[in-house]
């Protein structure tokens, strides 16, 4: 199963609706909202629209999931998305701080292989 339809599927239940109800709401047939939540068809940019909408979730939800979802896709070396993770608890002066000292690494990497 897709993510996208997964996260339909998990929406939809959270919200206490069903196909029908989705379907009815976002103004489409409830066999469509089937078929997207078992990922045998994929919605066209207005539907998807109008269901993220009955659903009340942002549609970069359905497509990406949360932000912690995002970063598990990006991210692969684990120790360092939990790093991130507890980075992200932080104070937003102390995150600045993290931004800031990063920042400069990242720069002084750049200036070093420029220079090599």
């Amino acid at each position: 199963m897709t993510d996208l339809a997964t996260r339909l599927l998990e929406a939809r239940k959270q919200k206490g609706l069903s196909q029908q109800q989705v379907a009815e709401i976002a103004g489409v047939h409830f066999t469509n909202v089937g078929k997207y939540e078992r990922a045998e068809a994929v919605p066209s940019a207005d539907v998807f629209n109008r269901i993220a909408k009955a659903l009340e979730v942002s549609p970069d939800f359905l497509l990406n999931g949360t932000i912690q979802d995002k970063a598990k896709n990006y991210i692969q070396d684990s120790e360092l998305l939990l790093q991130f993770e507890k980075i992200e608890k932080l104070p937003e002066a102390k995150k600045q701080l993290v931004k800031e000292f990063l920042d400069a690494f990242i720069l002084k990497s750049n200036l070093q292989q420029q220079l090599t």
